[in-house]
């Protein structure tokens, strides 16, 4: 078990973090977990089909409305508090779409259940990266990108099997069960992080909460290049694997003629080299600093994306090509990703859930936008076009890279 910096023990250590974990789970699986129902959902409520993507849409958008918002507040009055109200709340509109019978008010909930992910990201990051030291909250940090990434993959699939059994309502009468099981959790074993003595002597300090507070918080994290740079590197880093679970699905299925079996064995090289790239970063941590752990980790991407360029270029098995070097660049996101993370979270002189707010908005919007553009693009029609936009976008982050070590060995030379 990492390292804790406040004075608890290891049973209450590991059952925190578990449901700060499960937490993020129930949050990230909650977009894509109902998805499979949803026509039957519209049908069963007497909406047109087009509100299948809107609940999508809506979701998200409740986990970004809120960020700005959350974050500032649990810098002022700490950590527990909105936690439990986040974790409560994805409770309770759960409960509520169980019992929808009209789309309007199920819309509403579906944007009101997606605020949870605000929590996550403003509440529950902060609240691990101050619990633990450089190399634990690393690792911890690890765990939690790994479900983030894995969540849109396999909340659907898990949604079409579960439907086998359960209905719709069922399904979120399920959510609500456990994210109240959660809620009890964390009421009995989270600690409050901020402005709590931790074992080294230190203190996360409490922040102001006024608006004048929150606009000079926000221009400070807008000023501060690195923070900026981590930011910028993280989503552009992850762009390429969001960017493999979106479309997969329609380039092996649709365009190579796959079943749900075989789609499902080009997932594992994958993901699988994401895995081991996050346990090499667990055992490295305590031994590299942060740019060290990214000069590390930097090779797997750019050799992937070579790889991926073969793709395009080499007319023998080109999918092949392409499963190999996401695979290699998988394993360099699951070293590089984390310690952005970290690098992003310790940047500037923010209260750490202002930092996280902030990163959580230009991160996701910038994913969002590569997905998009990728599918502008149409990468999904082929390994080979597939391959070349990915590579691009993977060149991208590189230069964003670069930004992070010239930002950061900046800021390592300024005066204390």
């Amino acid at each position: 078990m990492p390292a804790c910096l406040l004075p608890l023990t290891p049973l209450r250590c590991v059952a925190f973090c578990l449901l700060v974990a499960l937490f993020e789970l129930l949050a990230y699986t909650g977009s894509d977990l109902v998805m499979p129902a949803m026509l039957q959902v519209s049908d069963e409520l007497g909406a047109d089909p087009l509100h299948v993507p809107l609940t999508l849409a809506l979701y998200l958008l409740g986990g970004v409305a809120l960020q700005w918002l959350v974050g500032p507040i649990s810098d002022r009055i700490g950590r527990r508090p909105p936690m439990l109200f986040g974790c409560l709340m994805f409770a309770t509109t759960s409960f509520m779409l169980s019992l929808a019978q009209d789309i309007a008010v199920f819309q509403v909930l579906r944007t009101l259940q997606g605020c949870s992910l605000a929590f996550v990201i403003a509440v529950g990051y902060p609240a691990l990266q101050e619990a633990f030291n450089q190399a634990g909250a690393l690792r911890i940090t690890a765990l939690l990108a790994n479900i983030g990434l894995l969540s849109p993959l396999l909340a659907p699939l898990a949604g079409v099997a579960l439907l086998e059994f359960i209905g719709w309502r069922a399904l979120f009468m399920s959510q609500a069960v456990v994210a109240a099981v959660v809620t009890l959790g964390l009421l009995r074993y989270m600690p409050e992080t901020v402005g709590i003595e931790r074992t080294d002597g230190s203190t996360v300090p409490r922040r102001a909460l006024s608006l004048t507070a929150m606009i000079s918080s926000y221009r400070c994290i807008l000023r501060n290049r690195h923070f900026l740079a981590c930011c910028l590197a993280i989503g552009l880093t992850a762009t390429p694997l969001i960017g493999w679970i979106a479309l997969s699905p329609q380039l092996l299925m649709l365009a190579q003629g796959m079943d749900g079996f075989g789609y499902g064995v080009m997932q594992v090289p994958v993901f699988g080299a994401l895995i081991v790239g996050n346990l090499v970063l667990a055992r490295a941590a305590a031994r590299r600093d942060t740019l060290g752990l990214l000069r590390m980790g930097t090779p797997g991407l750019a050799l992937g994306a070579l790889v991926m360029l073969a793709a395009a270029s080499v007319p023998a098995d080109p999918l092949l090509w392409l499963v190999c070097g996401m695979s290699i660049y998988a394993f360099g996101v699951g070293i590089v990703n984390s310690t952005l993370y970290r690098m992003a979270f310790v940047a500037g002189d923010a209260g750490f859930g202002a930092s996280a707010a902030m990163m959580g908005t230009i991160t996701v919007a910038l994913m969002s936008a590569g997905v998009m553009l990728a599918n502008v693009a149409d990468a999904a029609m082929s390994p080979q076009r597939f391959g070349i936009v990915m590579a691009l976008a993977v060149g991208l982050a590189l230069i964003g890279l670069r930004a992070v070590h010239a930002t950061g060995s900046a800021r390592s030379r300024e005066p204390a």
